[in-house]
């Protein structure tokens, strides 16, 4: 005989999971105990929503689904704004939560929360688990709903009877059928053949690279597709990282907050082959202006994306690794005309613009570009969200690391346990974390999880006692009424907080005193905290 918990823990293992994020309580407690006996590490977060985060930055990090744990009611309702997060930059997690006895269901009994009906519109799919039989063929459908097609969270909702209950016998299986989802991953050939038709009919080309390209591990098929042809590409914030930033033809991130040089393209551009990006409105704030004079080719492994944002003239529904496969093959010898080359070459000298420099503070763009020549090539950093996120997506250099950060729902508080699921994945790369003193103060928690598990993860803080990006917005929209974004009467001893953990830190006034301390810091073989003081009214970009 083998318990419903029993069965979890050997889902989990069969789906060579290696490790977990969690939080315990009543109502999953009987998977905890079956949990003692497995090879599955799991790690305590110090609050739910955390879990998600972490297991999102180990996804990101390693290619496969991360897993969160939680208990019923305020336990499951905690993780909803990580599965949201997870759900809109499309990272694969299977969340597992406890719930009340089957029979108990619907009479509003302690910790109850209906989580599936709650996380309805965040997850691919969700399953409220009904019999322990069931439990095998759920699991293995939540790993491969998570995992395939547009990636995305996936949520089991497990009673506690069912994780009480007995079967004879646990067998996994060994495949899949899921009526209604078989994901199109290979590409129209007409469609595709189109494309290339256009492509090579095109003078001012540019490729527009969002998330997709990453998750699908397409990466280095762009840079030679891009490399073959000569066309420039411009990335969305979930894109940065698609080529090394100092790449020739990499322009850097679009949209609101972005770089001249990669709007200015976008928008004299007759042709834009955007590949898995959604183009938001914070990437494209006027798509009907682009559509005027340019065509586009939209491929992406959602149907549904394709066209949602911006008109489509050949959309190639499949998977970016196999579309770009045939690009590559049929291209040609079709190269971007010169004038077009140089002309954005010179854009990029033209629409260059150097911050201006407070003395007395660290100036943020110029630390963040000097930081990421200090780190190794391979170093992931994560960015939480406001203006320290900006700061990061313009100035870093990415190399061959990643560039983690939370780019559909802007998640405060994403950065630290992000990291330290990264970190989990990649325990031999640096990790590095970049956030505000807003941004901190609601992710500080888990500074129990790093000290308690011993990582070496170093954190900067860009302090300017201000929740900056939204006191940006009030000073340019509401005629310079501020109204709750000052931290000047609460903000903390980070320091003082950091030394609570046995974390060593230290503070920078200046880029010169802030390059040093970092350069220190990184010889570190433990976790560090640098509190950079950054002008409050230095702008995002």
């Amino acid at each position: 005989m083998i318990s419903g918990a029993q069965i979890m823990v050997k889902c989990l293992e069969k789906e060579n999971v290696s490790i977990i994020f969690g939080y315990p309580g009543a109502a999953i407690c009987p998977f905890y105990d079956a949990l003692i006996d497995s090879s599955v590490k799991h790690i305590l977060v110090r609050q739910e929503q955390n879990s998600v985060h972490a297991a999102s930055g180990y996804a990101r990090s390693i290619g496969k689904p991360g897993v969160c744990v939680a208990t019923s009611g305020p336990g499951a309702t905690n993780l909803i704004t990580g599965i949201a997060t997870a759900y809109t930059d499309s990272i694969p997690i299977v969340a597992i939560t406890g719930q009340v006895r089957s029979d108990l269901l619907g009479r509003d009994v302690f910790q109850e929360a209906d989580i599936t009906g709650a996380c309805e519109p965040f997850v691919k799919h969700s399953y409220l688990v009904n019999d322990t039989a069931d439990l095998p063929r759920i699991f293995k459908e939540a790993f491969h709903i998570a995992s395939t097609g547009r990636p995305g969270p996936v949520l089991i909702d497990v009673p506690i009877d069912i994780q009480d209950n007995t079967i004879d016998e646990f067998e996994y299986p060994q495949n899949v059928n899921i009526p209604g989802y078989k994901p199109n991953t290979k590409g129209h050939t007409v469609q595709i053949k189109r494309a290339i038709d256009l492509i090579q009919t095109s003078s001012r080309p540019v490729i527009c690279a969002g998330g997709g390209v990453l998750t699908s591990g397409t990466k280095l098929k762009l840079v030679e597709f891009a490399n073959k042809t000569g066309i420039p590409v411009v990335s969305t914030m979930m894109g940065i990282g698609v080529m090394p930033s100092d790449h020739d033809l990499y322009l850097g991130m679009l949209g609101t907050h972005g770089k001249g040089v990669a709007n200015r393209a976008m928008h004299e551009a007759d042709l834009i082959i955007v590949c898995g990006a959604r183009l938001g409105d914070r990437a494209v704030a006027a798509p009907d202006q682009i559509t005027k004079t340019s065509k586009i080719i939209h491929i992406d492994i959602d149907p549904a994306e394709i066209g949602k944002n911006i008109k489509t003239t050949i959309p190639i529904v499949g998977d970016m690794k196999n579309v770009m496969n045939h690009l590559l093959d049929s291209i040609g010898d079709y190269h971007v005309p010169a004038l077009w080359a140089d002309t954005v070459e010179r854009w990029k000298t033209d629409l260059f613009r150097t911050p201006p420099k407070f003395e007395g503070f660290v100036e943020p763009r110029a630390f963040v570009a000097k930081l990421s020549e200090m780190l190794p090539s391979k170093a992931i950093l994560v960015a939480d969200v406001g203006q320290n996120q900006i700061w990061c997506a313009n100035n870093f250099r990415i190399k061959e690391g990643r560039f983690l950060t939370t780019g559909g729902m802007g998640t405060m508080g994403y950065s630290v346990p992000a990291a330290v699921g990264a970190k989990f994945a990649r325990p031999d790369r640096e990790v590095v974390v970049v956030c505000g003193d807003g941004s901190f103060q609601m992710g500080m928690n888990e500074l129990g999880t790093m000290a308690q598990n011993h990582l070496n993860i170093k954190i900067i803080i860009m302090r300017n006692d201000r929740l900056g990006m939204v006191r940006e917005l009030q000073k340019k929209n509401y005629h310079e009424h501020y109204t709750a974004t000052f931290l000047d009467e609460n903000t903390p001893d980070f320091m003082k907080i950091a030394d609570a953990y046995n974390i060593p830190s230290a503070k920078a006034y200046s880029n010169e005193e802030a390059e040093r301390i970092a350069a220190e810091m990184l010889q570190k073989d433990s976790s560090f905290l640098l509190v950079c003081y950054v002008n409050p009214d230095t702008p995002s970009i």
